[in-house]
């Protein structure tokens, strides 16, 4: 299917949805600084020839306006005549999409992810069970583990894109990059919307728990815990 082909009412129902999750992402501060990108697949899917709606570069988050969104191939290249850039990180959603056939990715920035990717940075990888929202993903074994892949956030962002394929788990939707934040995916922004806000929840639990541990830790003879 060629762009040209994908019917005005499914781009439009696109724009619409990321519009409506923009704004309340936005309203959760997830967007600091006109960071973070949000995209939608449109059109059927093949790994050789897709399509994606994606936030434009540079852009205020919380606001709605005609440039908040264009349309890129397979390639992160726009598809249509237009002054607006996409994303900075358009090459890791190419990827994700390319690799899962899935229907939007989002990626935002928050303290919670950046703090945890750290801390697991060195690691390559989050681990968390028991937790929940771990049941966001289907995964519905009792206490069941998790481990969420964290890549190094690299400037040259087709060093990090090429490593996506390394890491990717279809069973545990998200990758983090170091000290820089999540992306999650899923068959269609409703679910992307669910996976991103369960690793949201993961992280400030296991942000909360490392801290409430280290609280209740006992004193040794020189003040220390």
């Amino acid at each position: 299917m060629t762009f040209a082909g994908i019917s005005l009412e499914h781009k439009q129902q696109v724009l619409g949805e990321l519009s409506l999750i923009k704004q309340q992402f936005a309203a959760k501060n997830w967007f600091p600084g006109t960071s973070g990108n949000l995209s939608m697949r449109v059109g059927e899917f093949n790994p050789e020839a897709f399509y994606f709606a994606i936030t434009a570069s540079g852009k205020d988050k919380s606001l709605t306006t005609p440039e908040d969104f264009l349309f890129v191939d397979k390639s992160g290249r726009a598809v249509e005549a237009t002054s607006l850039k996409p994303s900075a990180e358009t090459q890791i959603h190419c990827e994700i999409y390319r690799l899962t056939g899935c229907g939007a990715v989002f990626h935002v920035h928050t303290i919670f992810n950046n703090l945890i990717s750290e801390w697991f940075g060195e690691a390559g990888a989050v681990p968390a069970e028991g937790i929940e929202l771990i049941k966001a993903f289907n995964i519905w074994e009792e206490n069941a583990p998790i481990s969420i892949p964290v890549l190094p956030n690299y400037a040259d962002i087709p060093r990090i894109a090429e490593l996506v394929e390394g890491v990717l788990n279809p069973a545990v939707p998200g990758i983090l990059l170091r000290n820089h934040g999540i992306y999650a995916w899923g068959k269609n922004a409703f679910e992307a919307k669910k996976h991103l806000e369960a690793f949201e929840f993961i992280f400030e639990y296991l942000y909360r728990s490392m801290l409430l541990q280290n609280s209740t830790a006992p004193l040794t003879l020189d003040g220390r815990r």
